[in-house]
C-alpha cells in the first residue's frame, strides 16, 4: 500500500492555476462591461431630443 505522503496532491495542483484563470476571466468581463457602458453613454449623449417647433400645425 502506498503512503499518504507519496500520493500526489490532486486538489492543490489545479487550485492556483484555476484561481489565476478565474481572475483573468473576471477581469476581462469587467473590462468588457465598462467599455460597453461607456459606449452606450456616448451614444445616449449623441441622440438629442428633437426640437419642438413653437408653432406646430394642429392635427386632429
Amino acid at each position: 500500500m502506498t503512503k499518504e505522503s507519496d500520493k500526489p496532491n490532486r486538489s492543490g495542483a489545479w487550485t492556483g492555476k484555476a484561481a489565476i484563470a478565474g481572475a483573468a476571466i473576471g477581469s476581462a468581463a469587467l473590462a468588457a462591461a465598462l467599455l460597453y457602458r461607456s459606449r452606450r453613454k456616448d451614444a445616449d449623449k449623441a441622440k438629442a431630443a428633437p426640437a419642438r417647433p413653437e408653432d406646430a400645425p394642429e392635427t386632429d
